[in-house]
């Protein structure tokens, strides 16, 4: 199974056939307009824009699970992304993450890769806090917060995830590696 089993909706109408896909490098972001970690589209951003003509992709999927903290329609959310952070990639429809109406590549995602990445004494505390405040992280494997990466490759196999704490530039060499 690889994530082009998939198909997701789309911040407008339709699905999106993640087959479509195929062949190039992917992030999937779950992401947020409110939170501590929203300048990271400033950084998803320059990814995108470094790395699109190669073959890489920012698969944006707002998510309200952790703390109310993407409270607004779609289009408000995508509104507030492209005026604040010029971000260019598009972004899905608002999905869970986790629990019993999670978006089924999520469910896949953290199958494949059940564990943040997660590096330093500081960035350890800062997940643990997270961890301990977020209420729908009910078990082993589940997103704890938002601006959970996982990196695809152009198989569509995931082959890493990170913790929010993990800035899109940390990720430039994997991307790299990939592309």
């Amino acid at each position: 199974m690889s994530i082009y089993d998939f198909t997701v909706k789309k911040r407008r109408e339709g699905e999106l056939s993640l087959s479509d896909l195929k062949g190039k490098v992917l992030l999937v972001v779950n992401t947020a307009t409110g939170c501590g970690f929203t300048p990271q589209y400033e950084g998803l951003e320059k990814l995108y824009a470094k790395y699109k003509d190669k073959g890489f992709e920012v698969l944006d999927f707002p998510c309200n699970q952790f703390a109310g903290q993407a409270p607004g329609t779609d289009e408000e959310i995508h509104e507030f992304c492209t005026l604040k952070y010029k971000t260019t990639f598009d972004q899905l429809a608002k999905v869970e993450v986790n629990g019993e109406n999670e978006e089924p590549l999520f469910t896949f995602l953290k199958a494949a890769i059940p564990e943040d990445e997660i590096k330093g004494v500081k960035n350890k505390m800062i997940m643990k806090s997270i961890k301990a405040i977020s209420t729908s992280t009910k078990k082993d494997g589940d997103i704890k917060w938002n601006f959970t990466k996982f990196l695809i490759g152009r198989d569509g196999v995931p082959v890493k995830r990170y913790s929010p704490t993990v800035a899109p530039a940390d990720i430039e060499k994997d991307i790299e590696e990939l592309i």
